[in-house]
């Protein structure tokens, strides 16, 4: 089975190929023009894509050494996502396939971000829990088979990296201001400022108060000080991230205990984070759980993760016809 997977989701287009359940190529087109709007605009993501579909394709089918008329099938992410993004890739992949002559192969992107832990060893085995953060998504999924998985808890307003990102702004990071945190963090005290861990009941989370509570320390201490932010920045970003990835922890470890599992997995692109990977391990050493989380590469929007998901599917002959269209609002099945 040679497999092309196409990913268009948001700000990224990626191509990989996968051969038999291994990938031999995982190109990422990564757009920067988003940078000087701080934040995605979902047109000129649309356009970028557009640029750039065809160059990545062909640069993942070189690198696997995989000629086009010797693919058997093509996933693509048809969603959730931006609808304009989403639509470049799927169009592509249904002209290629239907060119072809080769079946397709839909992919709900947050399954795919979960099957990401299949590319390499080490990997998980079912079932087990998976924490997915991202900027648009926060869920604690439930992983059964490759094929059923179930959100046990989300989000009921932000995202965590929504809530990474608002922050980065507030304090006058570029974007994407995740990352940005996540480095500045590492110079600063993160008991310094202590902010208040919003409660959910169950196993949903909400970032919505954490963000406002942000916001108002900061407006205060600028009264006092204009000063403040720039003088006290590297704190600022570590207690604001030791704050997300504590509010996180506390609910993966009730959903282990409700679960009885000793098998947890972070995914997504806030997965980068080094105080959440490093929380989540220290975590698992303390409760003698087994922590799975994939290389950076993985954890951002990528087409192996696509291609791993649609492998999967190919495996248990689920293809879909050239009727499909893009779903920007899309469940786990």
């Amino acid at each position: 089975m040679n497999l092309l997977a196409i990913e268009s989701s948001c700000d990224e287009t990626s191509a990989a190929v996968m051969v038999n359940g291994e990938l031999r190529s995982n190109i990422v087109s990564t757009q920067l023009i988003h940078t000087q709007w701080g934040g995605v605009v979902p047109e000129l993501a649309s356009r970028a894509h557009q640029k750039s579909i065809i160059p990545v394709v062909h640069e993942a089918l070189q690198k696997a050494n995989i000629n086009k008329n010797e693919l058997n099938a093509i996933a693509f992410t048809r969603g959730p996502g931006l609808l304009g993004a989403l639509l470049i890739g799927t169009s592509f992949a249904k002209a290629l396939a239907l060119s072809l002559d080769i079946p397709l192969i839909e992919v709900n992107h947050m399954e795919a971000h979960v099957l990401a832990h299949f590319i390499e060893d080490p990997k998980p085995s079912f079932p087990f829990l998976c924490l997915t953060v991202s900027g648009g998504h926060t869920q604690l999924v439930w992983v059964k088979s490759p094929l059923e998985m179930e959100v046990i808890g989300e989000t009921q307003d932000d995202a965590v990296g929504e809530a990474f990102d608002k922050t980065a702004k507030l304090i006058g990071l570029p974007y994407p201001g995740g990352p940005m945190i996540d480095k500045l963090a590492k110079e600063g005290n993160p008991h310094r400022f202590p902010f208040p861990l919003g409660e959910m009941p169950g196993l949903d989370f909400s970032f919505s108060g954490i963000k406002t509570a942000i916001l108002y320390f900061l407006q205060k201490e600028q009264k006092n000080n204009p000063q403040f932010i720039d003088e006290n920045k590297a704190d600022i970003c570590a207690s604001v991230q030791k704050t997300l990835i504590d509010m996180l922890l506390r609910k993966v470890k009730k959903a282990m205990k409700e679960k009885n599992c000793q098998q947890i997995a972070i995914a997504g692109g806030v997965a980068a984070n080094s105080g959440l990977r490093n929380g989540i391990q220290e975590l698992g050493a303390q409760q003698n759980w087994d922590v799975f989380i994939p290389a950076f590469s993985y954890c951002t929007d990528n087409a192996g993760m696509i291609a791993m998901a649609g492998h999967f599917k190919a495996e248990a002959g689920i293809f879909c016809g050239q009727d499909v269209s893009p779903l920007p609002r899309m469940d786990m099945k």
